[in-house]
């Protein structure tokens, strides 16, 4: 489940960045092609960001399992 909910936030996170891309990128076409490349960067980040609490969350669901097993 914890996995589940960090993955949410992963996906959430990228939709955000894509909104706000798009809107910057919308509202100043002289720069959208820089504008895109940075967005680009903060979804990476984003996903970065979300690889150690993905890992401590699988950890955490399989000790939860293993524990509701015994």
């Amino acid at each position: 489940m914890r996995v589940l909910i960090e993955l949410f936030y992963i996906v959430l996170g990228l939709a955000a960045a894509l909104v706000m891309t798009w809107a910057a990128a919308w509202a100043y076409p002289l720069g959208r092609a820089e504008i895109w490349w940075c967005g680009i960067g903060a979804m990476v980040a984003t996903v970065a960001m979300g690889v150690g609490p993905l890992h401590r969350a699988r950890i955490a669901d399989r000790m939860a399992r293993r524990h509701s097993e015994q």
